[in-house]
C-alpha cells in the first residue's frame, strides 16, 4: 500500500521539470534518488537551484506536503501581473509586523502573494526611498517572481524583470 503511495507521488513531478519550492523559488527536478536514513530507505526527488548553487533532496512522499509545486499556469501568470497594476493595500501597523508578513508571503511559494509584496513595496521615481529591509524584501519577491516568470514563459530572467517593470509602470499610469 505505502509503494503505491510513493509511485503515485514519483508521477506527480517529473526529471527536468520545473518546479517551485516555498522557501527557495524556481528549481529544477534533476533526479530521483533512493537513500538510506536512519535506517529506512527514502525516495527523494533531486531539486537544483541554479541561483543559489544549491541542490535539495525532497522525499517524494512529503514534496507535495511540503509546498513544491509545479510551475504556475498562464492564467496564474496573468493574475499576478494584473495584481502588480493595483493599488498598494499597506496596513497601518509597526513596520516590523509587515516584514514578518511579507516574509510569509514570499516564503508560501504563492506566485499572486509575491506580486502582492511586489506591488506594495514598489516605489516610483516620485515617491520616497525606501528603507534597507523594505529594499531587502521588494527585491526577493520581485527576484522570486521574475525566476517563475522566466521559467514559465521560457524567456531571460532580464526580459522578465522587464515583463515586471512594465507592469508595475502601468500601476502608475492609472
Amino acid at each position: 500500500m505505502a509503494k503505491k503511495a510513493e509511485t503515485k507521488s514519483v508521477l506527480a513531478f517529473e526529471v527536468d521539470q520545473h518546479v517551485v519550492y516555498p522557501a527557495h523559488g524556481v528549481g529544477k527536478v534533476t533526479g530521483v534518488e533512493k537513500q538510506q536514513v536512519a535506517g529506512m530507505d527514502l525516495e527523494v526527488f533531486v531539486v537544483a537551484f541554479d541561483q543559489d548553487k544549491m541542490i535539495l533532496r525532497v522525499p517524494t512522499n512529503r514534496a507535495e506536503a511540503s509546498g513544491m509545486r509545479a510551475l504556475a499556469g498562464d492564467k496564474l501568470v496573468d493574475d499576478a501581473l494584473k495584481t502588480l497594476g493595483g493599488r498598494a493595500r499597506i496596513k497601518r501597523t509597526m513596520w516590523s509586523r509587515r516584514a514578518q508578513e511579507y516574509e510569509a508571503k514570499i516564503n508560501s511559494g504563492d506566485l499572486i502573494s509575491i506580486a502582492e509584496v511586489v506591488r506594495d513595496l514598489h516605489r516610483g521615481e516620485d515617491q520616497p526611498e525606501q528603507s534597507y529591509s523594505e529594499r531587502q524584501l521588494y527585491e526577493n519577491a520581485l527576484d522570486r517572481m521574475a525566476r517563475e516568470l522566466s521559467a514559465v514563459e521560457n524567456i531571460e530572467k532580464g526580459a522578465a524583470m522587464e515583463r515586471l517593470a512594465e507592469s508595475l509602470a502601468k500601476k502608475k499610469a492609472a
